[in-house]
């Protein structure tokens, strides 16, 4: 499922040129006006404003591991960890427009999956649905984890898994209100982010350049990039060891495509976040990335022991860095938890449309919330919670493995899926092709080619390995369980109907 190319399925697909797009599905969104402000006991509601996914479009893109994890990939490559956060964020633009190519045409809550479904075949959109419904499940948990730590560190009279209780439980009551309501809270979720990270480049620079008052950091500027064993201390390679460590921390980019499909105006969302995902991750990655390789040398330790950031600003004499820090993690944490339900909970509900999950998972209350989908998407995070806590190096440690490589995999059948569907939008609607991927299709096998790379780099390292071999043994599960249901189907004559916009 890594790099196969023999991922087009025969026959007709729902949703292609075989099939003109039907009625109502329980996956249409429903909405009486511009607005959205209304909504229907069989679909969504398009309650997210434009600033909310403006916001969830920003907030995608910054996780917790740009804070807390990015110590650790500097130490490993030196200055040259810039090249690695470049060569991944190349790799998620090129993904994130693809995508933004057919989520425009087909603004869908069940983004890829349903692309997937439509121009693969029924076995792709069921595989890559459930697998990323899964990562997403484990994310809940590594999350609640997390929040719960800082929590306990500044409430110690609160054990830490009432703390997790209590983060999920806030977050499921916000997902189960109304979309609006989780669009609201990530608007202030990443709004605290971007301001944090904003004000963090804005400061850095104004040290590096000797121009903040106050500063008692005289060493800081450009030559830390090469006076500590050159731009390459740890070799050449070690770029590549960084891509393995700063990949995942892109995950959730995609993130906007989904939430599109509640929006006022998808169309103008995904071609908004589309545009946007360049100057994105030049600002919040490379750009804060940069300030802390200036201020400090690369091999600093207090880089791994405190944190890039907090050492950063403790470099140039910040009071009480470690703990604004630790606001600004637990508000990234938070995010991450409320967009992991979300996410979880409307992957849940196309799959349920498209007959792929219970059928209780495609239907809406009269607010056009999906409430068995979150239900469920919780009860299975609080269960991997449950054996972060009770088995935490055997057991979940398996869960953490088994989808640590779901990221690259769902990219790569984004990539896969544009190669098939630029043809079915050109021959449906081609007017509806207003985002379009640069360089068709050589950027696209181009972007095929890195993915698999990154795959393949890997398997040569200690970690990665077993990431990958546990992935594909869980992927290669899924893709049996999808292929028999199908043979079933077929001999049975009851082969699902996938709606063309699930």
């Amino acid at each position: 499922m890594t790099s196969q190319t023999t991922l087009i399925g025969p026959g007709p697909h729902p949703g292609g040129p075989d099939r003109p797009n039907g009625p109502d599905t329980p996956d249409t969104i429903h909405s009486a006006d511009s607005t959205g402000s209304t909504g229907s006991s069989d679909g969504l509601q398009a309650g997210l404003k434009n600033r909310h996914l403006s916001m969830i479009a920003i907030g995608g893109v910054i996780g917790a591991g740009l804070f807390v994890g990015s110590g650790t990939g500097i130490a490993a490559a030196g200055p040259a960890i810039l090249l690695s956060y470049a060569l991944v964020g190349l790799m998620v633009v090129f993904v994130m427009r693809m995508l933004g190519e057919m989520a425009a045409a087909r603004p869908s809550s069940g983004s890829f999956s349903a692309y997937a479904d439509q121009a693969l075949g029924r076995w792709a959109g069921f595989s890559i649905g459930w697998l990323y419904w899964f990562f997403w499940v484990v994310v809940l948990a590594v999350e609640a984890t997390a929040g719960a730590k800082i929590l306990e560190g500044w409430v110690p009279g609160v054990p830490q898994w009432a703390w997790a209780l209590i983060v999920m439980v806030v977050l499921t009551a916000t997902n189960l209100v109304s979309v609006g309501s989780y669009g609201e809270f990530e608007f202030w979720f990443a709004g605290i982010k971007v301001v944090a990270i904003g004000a963090f480049v804005v400061v850095g620079l104004l040290a590096v350049f000797g121009l903040l008052p106050g500063s008692d950091n005289p060493g800081a500027g450009l030559a830390h990039l090469t006076d500590t064993g050159g731009f390459f201390p740890q070799g050449p390679g070690a770029v590549l060891t960084g891509v393995l460590m700063v990949v995942f921390s892109f995950m959730g980019s995609e993130i906007v495509t989904l939430a599109a499909g509640e929006s006022e105006n998808p169309q103008r969302a995904v071609q908004k976040a589309t545009n946007s995902v360049i100057w994105r991750i030049a600002v919040f990655y490379l750009g804060s990335i940069l300030v802390v390789l200036t201020l400090l040398p690369w091999n600093d330790p207090s880089i791994v022991k405190d944190g890039s950031y907090v050492a950063a600003l403790n470099s140039i004499g910040i009071p009480h860095a470690g703990q604004v820090m630790n606001v600004i993690v637990l508000t990234a944490v938070l995010s991450c938890l409320n967009s992991g339900l979300y996410t979880a909970s409307r992957m849940a509900f196309s799959l349920g449309g498209r007959g792929d999950a219970p059928k209780a998972f495609a239907r809406t209350n009269k607010r056009g919330v999906p409430q068995a989908a979150i239900l469920s998407s919780v009860v299975f995070g609080f269960v991997a919670v449950f054996f972060n806590y009770q088995w935490p190096d055997t057991v979940f440690q398996f869960l953490l493995n088994s989808s640590g490589a779901v990221a690259l995999f769902v990219w790569l059948v984004i990539c896969f899926t544009q190669l098939r569907m630029r043809g079915m939008i050109l021959r449906e609607s081609p007017e509806k092709l207003i985002v379009r991927m640069w360089l068709f299709p050589y950027l696209t096998w181009a972007t095929i080619a890195m993915i698999s790379f990154v795959l393949v780099y890997m398997l040569t390292d200690d970690g990665g390995r077993e990431q990958v071999l546990l992935s594909l043994l869980v992927a290669a599960l899924v893709v049996a369980v999808s292929l028999v249901r199908e043979a079933r189907n077929r001999r049975d004559g009851t082969e699902a109907k996938a709606p063309a916009d699930a």
